[in-house]
């Protein structure tokens, strides 16, 4: 007799091998996906932006331009501020902060080294024209903007400084104040009929000078400049007794004159005798008795200073600096000086979308 064993199926096992492969299946992917995010994450925290920001003096418009750069740091990017001497030689102090371990508005500051490694940070950025000097003879290869300067203060540092001309780095300038092209249309928008401009200068305002005349060249309609020279204080009446009849509206420089207060109010006295308006590029003219000044924040040159240095870290290699001015944040009037001369003018919001709009 024989007898046939019959072998019973069982489905389970089958099941069960079934599922201990697509754990592991899933265990496999799921690691491989924990890996591929944490490399993710890692060369995202790797590649976040890291700013370096040179700074010499308490200067309270350059203090808020850097708390402004150091609330705008991207999440994840590391702010390093090094403190300068006044005369931009030695480091003093480097403050650091990062945006990835602290929250923005809270932010500490924490002192790290008196030696910052310039490798580290994939742009530097300085503050004022003693940090400038200090940071274009500093060695390193990173993208480097010099950022609240004046265009005078620009031209010493170009004819005093051969690193800024050897081209070996990238380097953009952010200069404090307005285009003259952006002053004329301001001083064109509130006086539509006028077109002769008068101004005095010294000696060392050249560069100013020539690019007031080839934006007064290139407006439409185009400007009259009428420019006299002051080549001390002495000399500032006899210029202004010369310029002030030839002239439908006065501009002060930002050069040596439109920095000195006593000079500036040679300047608005001489324009009020005459009824002539003052126009220049700070808050403080207009509050001194100008009309109105196209004016940039220093919280404004910031944003641009940030924008201007992406621009830097893309570029190509080039033997001249990138340069720019200050985009006009606002205008600013003084409507007791309007009333005094008889003008009636639009709101300061409405100018300062007239000088935004494209020209």
């Amino acid at each position: 007799m024989s007898v046939v064993a019959k072998h019973l199926f069982h489905p389970f096992p089958g099941r069960l091998r079934g599922a201990v492969r697509a754990a592991l299946a899933f265990g496999l992917t799921a690691g491989v996906a924990v890996g591929l995010l944490g490399l993710s994450m890692a060369s995202r925290a790797a590649a976040a932006p890291s700013l370096t920001v040179l700074m010499s003096d308490d200067n309270p418009a350059h203090s808020e331009f850097v708390q402004q750069l150091r609330a705008g740091q991207e999440p994840g990017g590391r702010f390093e501020l090094v403190r300068l001497s006044p005369t931009g030689e030695m480091p003093q102090g480097v403050e650091t902060a990062s945006a990835e371990t602290e929250p923005r508005a809270n932010a500490g500051v924490r002192t790290r080294s008196m030696r910052p490694s310039a490798a580290d940070a994939n742009l530097t950025m300085a503050v004022g024209a003693a940090a400038a000097r200090a940071a274009v003879e500093r060695p390193g290869q990173e993208p480097l903007v010099l950022a609240m300067l004046s265009r005078l203060d620009y031209e010493a540092l170009k004819a005093a400084s051969p690193a800024l001309k050897r081209g070996d780095r990238r380097v953009g300038v952010l200069l404090r104040d307005p285009a003259m092209a952006d002053q004329l249309a301001l001083i064109h928008a509130v006086l539509p009929q006028k077109h002769r401009i008068g101004v005095v200068a010294t000696p060392e305002s050249e560069p100013l000078v020539r690019e007031l005349q080839r934006a007064a060249q290139g407006a439409n309609p185009a400007w009259e400049v009428r420019v006299e020279y002051a080549p001390d204080a002495r000399s500032l009446a006899a210029a202004l007794r010369t310029v002030v009849p030839m002239s439908d509206a006065l501009m002060v420089l930002p050069d040596l004159i439109g920095d000195n207060q006593a000079a500036t109010l040679s300047v608005l006295r001489a324009g009020a005798g005459a009824g002539l308006a003052v126009f220049g590029a700070s808050e403080g003219l207009v509050r001194s008795g100008g009309l109105a000044a196209a004016v940039s924040t220093p919280s404004q040159l910031a944003q641009q200073a940030r924008l201007l240095g992406q621009k830097v870290a893309v570029a190509g290699s080039s033997n001249s600096p990138l340069v720019e001015a200050a985009t006009p944040a606002t205008v600013r009037v003084n409507a007791t000086v309007a009333r005094g001369l008889g003008l009636r003018l639009p709101e300061e919001r409405e100018l300062t979308d007239r000088l935004a709009a494209p020209r």
